[in-house]
This record gives C-alpha cells, sequence and structure tokens, in this order.
C-alpha cells in the first residue's frame, strides 16, 4: 500500500510496534482524538449558518471570555475520550483543574493523561480564518490504579508520549508525533477520512517568514526588538516576510511547511509571557523538535522548562532552526552575554 493512500487509522496500526510503550491503549487514544476531531470540525464548518459563533457569556480560568466553540470542543473532546476510557486523566486550557475519570478504580489500568487547547485561535471564527485544536500526552507517573494527581500533568515537555495539532482551514489535517517524526493527514470529506498527505515533515533549517504580533512591539524586550529589525532589514536573502494569522496552529503549520519562525515573546504587559506550557508551548515544540526545528524562550529549550502549575505562561519562540538560534543570539546580546 502506497503510504499516501493510508487511513490515520491504518497508519497509527502499522506504526504501533514502533512506539516503545505499544500497548494498543494509545492507538485507541488517538482515534478518539481523531474522531473528536471530525465532530469539532463539523460544527466549525457551520459556523454562521448555526448559532454557535460568538461569545458564550463566560470567562474561563484565565479571564478570557470563551466562545461558544470554545465551549463545544471543550465538551466534544472530553466527552470522547471519556466515553471510550483510555485516560484517566484530562487537563484543558478551558478547565480550572483536572479531570480524574475512573482513576481511584484500582481495576482501572489507565496509564495516559491528555492535556488540551479545545480551539486555539477561536476568536476568529466570526471572521472565517483557520482555528485548531493542540493535545499533549503523558504518560502518568503516579501508581496505576490510583487518583492522578497534579503531577501526572505538571511534566516536563521532554517527557511527551506523543504530541499533535488539528487544523480547521481550507482543509482539515490532523499531524502529530509519537516521537519518531511528523505526519500530516488531511480529511476527505466525501467518505470522513484522514488520509496520510504529508508524511515525514521537516522544517526547512532556514526561512524567509517571521510571525509576530507587531502591535505588541513598543512592549517586547529589546532582544525581540532587534531580532525584527534584522528580519526587516534588506540585506542578503532579507527583508523576511511578515506573516502573523493569530492561531499559533495556523502560524506554525504554515512555517514548518514553507520555513519560519513564531514569536511570542514576554512583554511588559506580559512578563512571563501569553501562551500556556503545558497546553500550547510544550505539544508545539516536541512537534517542532521531531520536524528538525528548534523552540525556546530564547534562552531556554522549551521541553526542559519544569512546570509548577496547570495553566503556567512562558515566552515562545519556535520554528526553522536557524531562525531561532539567530533570535536567541539576539537576546543573549540585549542580556550582555
Amino acid at each position: 500500500m502506497s503510504r499516501q493512500k493510508q487511513t490515520l487509522g491504518e497508519f497509527i496500526i502499522e506504526n504501533q510496534s514502533a512506539f516503545q510503550y505499544s500497548s494498543g491503549e494509545l492507538s485507541s487514544l488517538l482515534n478518539s482524538i481523531r474522531l473528536a476531531a471530525k465532530v469539532v470540525n463539523h460544527e466549525v464548518n457551520k459556523a454562521g449558518l448555526v448559532d454557535i459563533i460568538g461569545a458564550a457569556g463566560d470567562t474561563n480560568i484565565q479571564g478570557e471570555d470563551q466562545q461558544k466553540l470554545d465551549v463545544y470542543a471543550n465538551e466534544k473532546f472530553i466527552q470522547t475520550m471519556t466515553k471510550r476510557n483510555i485516560v484517566c486523566g484530562i487537563a484543558s486550557e478551558e478547565e480550572d483543574d483536572f479531570i480524574a475519570i475512573n482513576s481511584q478504580d484500582e481495576n482501572n489500568g489507565n496509564k495516559y493523561v491528555v492535556l488540551i487547547d479545545p480551539l486555539d485561535g477561536s476568536s476568529n471564527i466570526d471572521v472565517n480564518v483557520s482555528v485548531g485544536t493542540i493535545f499533549s500526552i503523558y504518560r502518568r507517573v503516579t501508581p496505576v490504579g490510583t487518583p492522578v494527581k497534579i503531577e501526572d500533568f505538571l511534566q516536563k515537555g521532554s517527557e511527551q508520549v506523543a504530541a499533535g495539532y488539528v487544523v480547521y482551514g481550507t482543509s482539515t489535517m490532523i499531524v502529530y508525533t509519537t516521537g519518531a517524526g511528523v505526519n500530516g493527514f488531511t480529511l476527505n470529506p466525501a467518505i470522513g477520512s484522514f488520509y496520510l498527505s504529508h508524511p515525514d515533515m521537516v522544517f526547512p533549517e532556514d526561512g524567509h517568514i517571521y510571525s509576530v504580533n507587531e502591535g505588541n512591539y513598543i512592549h517586547f524586550p529589546q532582544g525581540i526588538k532587534n531580532y525584527i529589525k534584522y528580519c526587516q532589514q534588506e540585506e542578503g536573502d532579507r527583508p523576511y516576510t511578515s506573516r502573523y494569522i493569530g492561531s499559533l496552529v495556523s502560524d506554525f503549520h504554515r512555517n514548518m511547511i514553507k520555513g519560519g519562525i513564531y514569536l511570542y515573546p514576554q512583554s511588559s504587559k506580559n512578563p512571563k509571557g501569553k501562551l500556556r506550557l503545558l497546553y500550547e508551548c510544550n505539544p508545539i515544540a516536541f512537534l517542532a523538535e521531531q520536524a528538525n526545528g528548534k523552540s525556546s524562550d530564547g534562552f531556554t529549550r522549551t521541553l526542559d522548562v519544569q512546570p509548577t502549575e496547570l495553566h503556567e505562561r512562558v515566552p515562545f519562540i519556535c520554528g526553522s532552526k536557524n531562525m531561532v538560534e539567530k533570535a536567541e543570539a539576539f537576546m543573549r546580546e540585549a542580556h550582555g552575554e
């Protein structure tokens, strides 16, 4: 069978033996994420036709207004994984605390916890711009059959066993890794199956795209300001092209294919950064490294950061290896290192 004609389900089964913890559970978990993604995709594609766009009237734990699709996507992913009884805990960007799933049952042998951003970039829904879902999977560190604890979720990104995202755009794709490269699957809406369309995805080592919200330029640290000016200079293969969608999944997906860098640094408005370490930065950083890219906060590798709370925020620089290293050099220089 040609790899490009493989469905996501077939690919998961064929490559299950390459996963060091192969037992079938991770395959079932990835399949449940696939199912939930199809359900959410169906609703995203109806935006504007039914009452699914706009604010839900509530705020999440971060104090941000929840969109109706935020709430819907959160419910669907949690319901799908819970009903299949394949995880012992879920943490969501939209929930105040983690959710324990039958983990107090001594007969429950589920070993995985999932951390998820159900709908990244949901404020773009109203204007028909791509959004996404980001997920991160770990093996629990507390004993199987006991209630999950916070330490099961507060693991370094380097301990992830799988991570990925769904992008709901001109086509719907699932891109994921289990630590053996990155592969992308595109949904054929006519038959409802995801097919391998982007095998062995890798970042070009260099790129010509920089993605940053330049409206916050005045609030950025000097090292980032200097790097942005470098990107804009007319010299050699520069100036680079500025492309910023405002949906991490969409910006990362484009940059991985075309070559580029994504920057969401700390600022005077957000001194600790804006993006969430566990739901956004760690899974995207894992994918980046598996695709020959790089990720850091400007000084420290993202996957080496020890989380201290579920909704922790960090600065985030991610993309083509040489571009990230150049941005890090500007950060070190600005700090006199």
